[in-house]
C-alpha cells in the first residue's frame, strides 16, 4: 500500500492532482478503516502499464574488481547479442560481487523497477551471473510482474573458478556456524558443571 504523498511523487503529479483524479473517477483511492486515502501497487501498474511498456535492462557481474576486463567483455558480448536480435538496448546494469551476494545494488534494482512495472526485459549472459542458486524462483517472480529475462548461456562468461570460490564461501560459513555451536554447547556444559559444583557445596554446608 502507498501513502498520497509516496503514490504521487511515483506519478510525478502533486496530491491534489490526486485527489482531483479521485474525485473525478480517473484514479479512484482506497479507503482504510479510519478512512484514509491509500493506493496499490496494482493501480500504479495498471496507471503505467499503457504509457510505460518497460526499458530493456542488459545486466552483467563479476565477483571481484580484478574482472573489470572481464566485465567489459560480458557487457559487450550482450550489446552485440541485443543487436543481433534487433533488441534495442535502454539502459547496462553491472555490479562487482557474488552471485551469493543478495545485497549487489543493480540487482536490487532490478527487482525493484520489475515490480514498478519499469522493466520489460532483462538479458543476461549465464544463469549465475545474475543469482548463484535459486535462479528458477527469481525468474518466476520476475515473470509474475511482467519481465521477460533473456540468457544467453555463454559458459565462457560464466568461469568456473567463481563457483568454486562461492562453494568456499558456503562451506566457510557453516563451519564458522558448526564451530560457533560446538563452542556454544561447550560453554553450556562448563557453566552447568559450575552450577552443579556451586549447588553441591551449598548442600555440603
Amino acid at each position: 500500500m502507498y501513502k498520497p504523498k509516496d503514490f504521487a511523487e511515483m506519478l510525478g503529479v502533486s496530491v491534489k492532482t490526486l485527489q482531483r483524479w479521485d474525485n473525478e473517477g480517473k484514479l479512484i483511492a482506497k479507503r482504510n478503516p479510519k478512512n484514509r486515502r491509500y493506493y496499490t501497487h496494482k493501480q500504479y501498474v495498471d496507471y503505467v502499464g499503457e504509457s510505460n511498456k518497460g526499458k530493456v535492462i542488459i545486466y552483467a557481474r563479476v565477483s571481484s574488481a580484478g574482472q573489470k576486463d572481464d566485465l567489459a567483455n560480458q557487457v559487450e558480448f550482450l550489446k552485440q547479442y541485443a543487436n543481433s536480435k534487433g533488441i534495442i538496448v535502454d539502459d547496462i546494469f553491472t555490479d562487482i560481487g557474488s552471485g551469493l551476494n543478495y545485497n549487489r545494488k543493480k540487482w536490487n534494482k532490478i527487482l525493484q523497477d520489475a515490480m514498478l512495472g519499469n522493466i520489460s526485459i532483462v538479458i543476461v549472459a549465464h544463469k549465475d551471473r545474475f543469482i548463484r542458486f535459486g535462479y528458477d524462483w527469481f525468474q518466476k517472480f520476475l515473470e509474475s510482474n511482467g519481465v521477460k529475462i533473456i540468457v544467453v548461456k555463454n559458459e565462457k562468461l560464466s568461469p568456473q573458478e567463481e563457483l568454486v570460490q562461492d562453494l568456499i564461501s558456503i562451506i566457510h560459513v557453516f563451519s564458522c556456524r558448526i564451530y560457533g555451536l560446538r563452542k556454544y554447547k561447550k560453554k553450556i556444559k562448563e557453566d552447568d558443571e559450575v552450577a552443579q559444583g556451586l549447588q553441591n557445596g551449598n548442600q555440603s554446608h
